[in-house]
């Protein structure tokens, strides 16, 4: 059964139509400041994959993906609902001959059957991945906080953009700058919480963070989150977390990261015990240095619309499915689900 909780006396800012054309309005505004700030393209992405190539996000392992077999290929050959695009748009800066500093953008739309359902998750996916080709000089913790700040701006002109064409969404909620702290630090402030006290905690302290390094175990033995192995560089890596007023709790924007070259692939699958990998097409181009070196990420777009519009659920900012309790308990707060 899902998890959902309803602040006393919530009620929507907007109503629906409000809310329809707000959400547009954040889309394509924020679509356009990010493309300006990375210099990114706009291109077509896929909804499915072969499974064979490797190329579909793994998440933390224990995923299912939705598959299915095409009469009209090979009947053998299992096609996968993508998760994230994580590790295709790397493939994809090669095959579209990206220069450096250049990169692309695509507006994805995922599937993932075992999301537990919550107020801020779905089994709908929408967000902005992105990618950039970079130079193995600027695979850099320095670089990735010079992005992460890039990208904090555009959250920043959005929310106030957003305030200015509604007023009644009220103050703004983001602090002028991000903090950034690494997940051994966080571990050592609060050793005696949970991976998400210690989030909730830090968040409602800073307003915006960025909790770098994640994926890798700490000294406790265990890492802040699971990561997949074969895209992120574990100790360049990092989550964008802001403080969502109406929830009072942490809410996820983007989760990013410099990409591994060939050592960090082979050192990560090893600690993950996942070598048989390294046989996929897409993870012997990484050996083979034939992809290019780069930065990319996923930024929430539901999420986004949901911070910005003062929403306490998401299901009020996206079209999904959900269960009877949560359409129950939503109808008797007067929650508008789309």
């Amino acid at each position: 059964m899902s998890k959902i909780k309803i602040p006393d006396n919530y009620q929507s800012v907007l109503d629906l139509i409000d809310t329809e054309v707000a959400i547009k309005m954040i889309k394509d505004t924020f679509e356009r400041r990010l493309a300006e700030q990375l210099r990114l393209t706009r291109v077509s992405a896929p909804l499915f994959l072969l499974k064979n190539t490797g190329l579909n996000d793994n998440l933390s392992g224990t995923e299912r993906p939705v598959s299915f077999n095409s009469y009209e290929l090979n009947e053998n050959d299992d096609i996968e609902i993508i998760h994230s695009l994580a590790k295709w748009k790397r493939d994809a800066l090669y095959r579209y001959n990206f220069a450096t500093k250049t990169g692309l953008y695509t507006d994805m739309n995922a599937i993932r059957r075992d999301e537990e359902l919550d107020n801020i998750h779905s089994m709908y996916v929408d967000q902005w991945d992105w990618e950039l080709a970079i130079s193995e000089e600027d695979r850099t913790m320095e670089f990735f906080q010079q992005t992460v700040k890039k990208i904090y701006q555009v959250l920043l002109d959005i929310e106030f953009t957003m305030i200015r064409n509604y007023p009644q969404l009220g103050e703004s909620i983001l602090p002028e700058k991000i903090t950034f702290i690494d997940s051994q630090d966080l571990e050592n402030l609060y050793p005696d919480l949970t991976d998400k006290e210690r989030e909730r905690n830090i968040v409602k302290t800073y307003g915006a963070v960025c909790l770098t390094r994640i994926g890798d175990a700490l000294a406790s033995g265990k890492p802040h989150d699971n990561r997949a192995p074969d895209y992120d560089d574990w100790s360049m890596n990092g989550d964008i977390l802001v403080y969502n007023r109406v929830l009072d709790d942490v809410l996820e924007i983007s989760s990013m990261g410099i990409r591994v070259d060939a050592k960090a692939l082979q050192e990560q699958l090893e600690k993950a015990n996942a070598t048989d990998r390294l046989e996929l097409p897409y993870h012997q181009a990484v050996l083979h240095n034939t992809l290019p070196y780069s930065i990319g990420g996923g930024i929430g777009q539901s999420r986004i619309c949901l911070l910005f519009l003062r929403k306490c659920h998401i299901g009020e900012v996206q079209a999904s499915l959900w269960d009877n309790n949560t359409l129950t308990k939503c109808q008797e707060k007067g929650i508008k689900i789309l």
